[in-house]
């Protein structure tokens, strides 16, 4: 969990997939569905302290203030899932803690509707403010070639313009299943790699992430959460 405390789902994830590799285990389909649903929830309310956080930096609140408040419903969905705010536990090798509660489901379909307004209310208050794109367009450059040779990854990598996304390129759970697109730097405000291609990757990405969520959400199947043998060993 606290290798990368905003994005704790995440890195629970990352060491459960190594666990189960090495145990040749095979999760449950709907254990695989819920790990995407909290994985893109939590790169949502990562993404959002990450660029909230930079207006802040530059001189403006007002971002900030309004993506905590997204971000706290996320957290408040995962608190009904696993009882916990940051450092979640819920990714475990073999599956999930536990099934989503009794209309759980429904409250991360509400949470997109919302979210795909306010989006639009981020991009107006960062991406179309004069002090934000003077303070970061040809700011910061990193070269493809840079960030290649400095073992970048995520959103650093590909706002330096690298077409490069393990979801897609080297695809785990059911991602191979589902239809986004990989968001890169183009040089949207100057140069390809600047600090505002970097905040326009995490932007989009968001957008990504809710059409995964809501593929997900019409996809998912009933069943088990945890695999029975490794859940016999890890349940407390």
């Amino acid at each position: 969990d606290r290798y990368d405390y905003l994005s704790a789902m995440n890195n629970n994830l990352g060491y459960s997939l190594a666990v189960e590799s090495l145990l040749g285990v095979e999760v449950p389909e709907r254990a695989q569905y819920l790990r995407v649903i909290v994985a893109e929830l939590n790169r949502i309310a990562s993404h959002l302290f990450a660029v909230g956080t930079y207006g802040l930096d530059l001189g403006a609140f007002t971002p900030l203030f309004t993506a905590l408040r997204d971000r706290e419903e996320v957290l408040e969905l995962f608190e009904k899932i696993c009882g916990a705010l940051l450092t979640y536990s819920y990714v475990r090798p073999g599956g999930v803690m536990n099934d989503a509660p009794e209309g759980w489901l429904a409250s991360v379909a509400a949470f997109l509707d919302g979210f795909e307004k306010t989006w639009h209310e981020y991009w107006t208050l960062i991406a179309e403010n004069k002090i934000f794109i003077e303070r970061t367009a040809n700011i910061g450059v990193l070269s493809a070639e840079q960030a290649l040779a400095w073992g970048c990854s995520g959103p650093m990598l590909r706002g330096s313009g690298i077409d490069w996304d393990l979801r897609r390129d080297q695809p785990y759970l059911i991602y191979d299943r589902l239809e986004f697109d990989v968001i890169q730097g183009v040089g949207y405000r100057g140069q390809v790699g600047d600090c505002f291609d970097r905040t326009f990757v995490r932007m989009f990405e968001m957008v990504e992430s809710v059409r995964i969520l809501r593929q997900c959400l019409e996809q998912i199947p009933d069943g088990e959460v945890l695999h029975e043998e490794v859940g016999a060993v890890i349940r407390p």
